[in-house]
């Protein structure tokens, strides 16, 4: 399978090759320190190696890095010509993205007047799937899909990594008295998106493993799963984004904090011929910076 390293992420690499210092990219970017760290990161993951290492208190290329450097600068050079090829051409038209029901209510939802202020002639249509990692209907033409990437023949970049733990309701930790240890879970409430999968990784991560979970109720929809752990319903698996804005509310509280990082992430998923278009390159451009900072603000909650 192909991915793609994202625009953003070679921005972010771009500006850390040539000024030698996170804080400077960052501040170049308007971005935080963390998400250039997050961009780099991801970036890492794609390329399959080390672009980055310590030295003394500060950071510098590898010599693979520094390869890799020169080809970054190459390619967004060529992208920024494109754009200067079509400066007098506004963006418009019809983009239909298809994106997972719990991004899409907890954190796109929240974020698409910003999109429609800067391209006000571009009609934006969102839908969910059924199924978080469906990319199978042809009337959409972009995904932000939640799987294991494995989509044959899309084009397919890495959006979100995701990190599990743990999430209930003061008021529900306030009614049981507290909790012990993480092996007092199996006693408690569980609530399950799809399977019981997430809560056995976590589980497993912290010693309790051949664990039976028994009872719970399993939701199909990340929103159920989330409103129900906010009414106080019993303790829910969550995670950096969809969680992060009801825990920075107060709304939801993280128990222990032991987080694994999740077998599936957010993607990015669209034909290869469709995924060339103007108007899915500047959506593509504007929710990576977008997700950056989003990012590097909900993974210290």
């Amino acid at each position: 399978m192909k991915r793609y390293p994202s625009i953003m992420s070679l921005r972010a690499f771009e500006a850390l090759s040539r000024l030698g210092s996170v804080s400077s990219a960052a501040n170049e970017l308007s971005l935080t320190r963390s998400a250039v760290s997050h961009q780099i990161n991801m970036l890492e993951e794609v390329v399959g190696f080390s672009l980055t290492q310590r030295e003394g208190r500060g950071i510098a290329l590898t010599n693979k890095g520094s390869i890799y450097a020169s080809e970054a600068k190459r390619a967004l050079a060529i992208l920024q010509e494109a754009s200067r090829d079509n400066r007098g051409e506004e963006v418009a038209g019809k983009l239909s993205i298809s994106c997972a029901p719990g991004l899409a209510n907890y954190w796109l939802c929240h974020h698409l007047s910003k999109f429609s202020k800067q391209y006000p002639k571009l009609s934006l249509h969102i839908s969910s799937p059924e199924v978080p990692d469906d990319t199978s209907n042809d009337n959409i033409d972009l995904f932000i899909a939640y799987g294991n990437g494995n989509w044959p023949d899309k084009y397919v970049r890495q959006l979100i990594t995701i990190r599990l733990f743990p999430v209930c309701s003061p008021r529900f930790l306030k009614e049981i008295g507290g909790l012990g240890p993480p092996s007092s879970l199996i006693k408690m409430p569980l609530m399950h998106l799809v399977n019981h999968t997430d809560w056995r990784v976590w589980l497993a991560a912290n010693g309790i493993s051949n664990t039976q979970l028994e009872g719970g109720t399993v939701f199909s929809d990340a929103n159920f799963v989330q409103s129900a752990a906010i009414a106080g319903q019993g303790i829910a698996i969550g995670d950096n984004m969809v969680s992060g804005n009801a825990l920075a509310k107060g709304l939801l509280i993280r128990p222990f904090e032991k987080s694994i990082k999740s077998p599936r992430a957010y993607y990015l998923v669209a034909s290869s011929e469709k995924v060339e278009r103007q108007e899915i390159q500047v959506f593509i451009e504007w929710l990576e910076s977008m997700i950056a900072d989003a990012q590097a603000k909900y993974d210290s909650y």
